[in-house]
C-alpha cells in the first residue's frame, strides 16, 4: 500500500500542470472540428454522438480543413477521424497508443494532407471506442486495425503507430504484408532488446496491469478534472508539453472529457497494459518478435532522443538489427513526436517517402512546403 501511495502522489504531482492546460483552453469555443456525426461508410452504428463533445464545425479549421468524424460498424462501432486529403493518394492509417485517441494525430495530420489521405482510429477501449466484448490487448487490437484497413481505405495502406499503436502495426504488416505498403514507426513499443521504460513510468505501468491495484489508480484517474488528466499524461510524454499546440491539447481535453464517462475503462486499460508488458518481457516476447521478423515492407523509425516510456536505445538497437529500417533521431522530444514535433516529424515522414519508402507507397502529389 505504502507503494501505491507513492505511485499517486506521483501522479498528483503530475497533476499540477492542469492549470496551464485551463488557460489554453480558454476561449476556444471549438477545439476538435467533427463535422459531419456519425457518418460512416454504410448505416451508421450506434456510437456515441460527437455532440457529446460539446464540439462545433469551426475547429474544422483548427485540425485540418476537411477533418470528419465518422463511424465504420467492425462487429461493433469504431469511430475514426478522416483528415482528408487527395482521394487518389497514398492512404495513411495512424493508430494510437495506449489509452489514447484519434486526436493523438491531430498535429500532425493536416501537415500530411497536402500530399496523403490520413485517417486516424479509435481502437476498441480507447476514444469514442467502445470494446463491446472485442479484447483490447495487442493481438486483438490488431484484429480490429486489420478489418478497419479492409473496410474503410480497402487497399493498402502505408500504417502509422505511435506506442503500443506502433507494434500493433508491425503485427499487422507481418501478419498481412499486402495491407501495408510501408510503416512509419514513432515512439514505437519494439521487444527486440530487454530494456525497461525510466525509473518512474516503469512501477506505473506494472501498477495499471495489476488487477486490483490497476482499477483502483484509474479510479482515481476518472475523478481528475479532464484538463488535470490531459496535462499529467503530456506532461510525462513530452520533454516540454508547450511544444504541443493550445488547440490541440484542447481537443485531447474534450476527448478525455467523453472517454472518462467510457463504462469498463480501468478493465480495457489493463489488459492493454498486460499485453505491452508481456511483449517487453524477454521470455514471454518470443511472438511478437517473430511477428516483427515476418515484416519485409520499409519501415521508418521517428524517435525522440528523450523518450522515458522507450528509450532511444531501443529504436536504435532495432535499426542495427534491420539494416533496411531507417532511423530517425528527434533531439530533445519525449514519446509523442508527432505531438511535440509535428513539423520535424512531418517532414522525416514525407522525406522518407519520397526516398526508401517511395516504390512502396506509390507516386505522391506535390504540394506546398511546410511550415518553417
Amino acid at each position: 500500500m505504502q507503494a501505491l501511495n507513492g505511485l499517486v502522489a506521483r501522479g498528483r504531482y503530475l497533476a499540477t500542470g492542469w492549470r496551464p492546460a485551463i488557460a489554453a483552453t480558454r476561449g476556444l469555443a471549438t477545439a476538435l472540428g467533427l463535422a459531419g456525426a456519425a457518418e460512416g461508410d454504410g448505416a451508421a452504428p450506434a456510437g456515441p454522438p460527437v455532440t457529446d463533445l460539446g464540439l462545433g464545425g469551426d475547429g474544422v479549421r483548427v485540425l485540418g480543413a476537411g477533418a470528419r468524424s465518422r463511424w465504420v460498424d467492425l462487429d461493433g462501432p469504431v469511430h475514426y477521424l478522416d483528415f482528408g486529403g487527395p482521394a487518389d493518394g497514398p492512404v495513411v492509417v495512424c493508430v494510437h497508443g495506449l489509452a489514447g485517441s484519434a486526436v493523438n494525430w491531430s498535429a500532425l495530420a493536416p501537415l500530411l494532407t497536402g500530399r496523403f489521405r490520413v485517417l486516424a482510429l479509435d481502437l476498441p477501449g480507447n476514444g469514442l471506442t467502445q470494446s463491446l466484448g472485442r479484447g483490447t490487448d495487442m493481438l486483438a487490437l490488431r484484429g480490429v486495425l486489420h478489418r478497419f484497413i479492409e473496410a474503410v481505405p480497402g487497399g493498402p495502406v502505408i500504417l502509422a503507430g505511435n506506442s503500443m499503436g506502433g507494434m500493433i502495426c508491425l503485427l499487422e504488416a507481418g501478419a498481412a504484408a499486402a495491407n501495408v505498403t510501408c510503416l512509419v514507426l514513432a515512439g514505437a513499443v519494439l521487444p527486440l532488446v530487454p530494456a525497461l521504460p525510466d525509473q518512474y513510468v516503469t512501477p506505473l505501468l506494472a501498477a495499471y496491469a495489476m488487477p486490483v491495484v490497476g482499477p483502483l489508480l484509474m479510479s482515481r484517474w476518472r475523478r481528475m478534472p479532464p484538463e488535470a488528466m490531459v496535462a499529467s499524461v503530456l506532461s510525462l510524454c513530452c520533454v516540454d508539453d508547450s511544444r504541443v499546440p493550445a488547440d490541440v491539447v484542447t481537443a485531447h481535453v474534450m476527448m478525455a472529457r467523453q472517454t472518462l464517462m467510457s463504462p469498463g475503462l480501468e478493465r480495457e486499460i489493463a489488459v492493454s497494459a498486460r499485453s505491452i508488458i508481456a511483449s517487453m518481457a524477454w521470455l514471454r516476447g518470443g511472438a511478437f518478435r517473430r511477428a516483427i521478423g515476418a515484416v519485409t515492407c520499409p519501415v521508418l523509425l521517428v524517435h525522440g532522443t528523450r523518450d522515458r516510456m522507450v528509450p532511444i536505445a531501443v529504436a536504435r538497437s532495432a535499426a542495427r538489427a534491420h539494416p533496411a529500417w531507417e532511423l530517425i533521431e528527434m533531439p530533445g522530444v519525449g514519446h509523442v513526436p508527432q505531438l511535440e514535433a509535428s513539423d520535424g516529424t512531418a517532414a522525416a515522414v514525407i522525406g522518407w517517402l519520397g526516398s526508401a519508402g517511395l516504390d512502396a507507397a506509390g507516386p505522391i502529389p506535390a504540394s506546398p512546403a511546410l511550415p518553417a
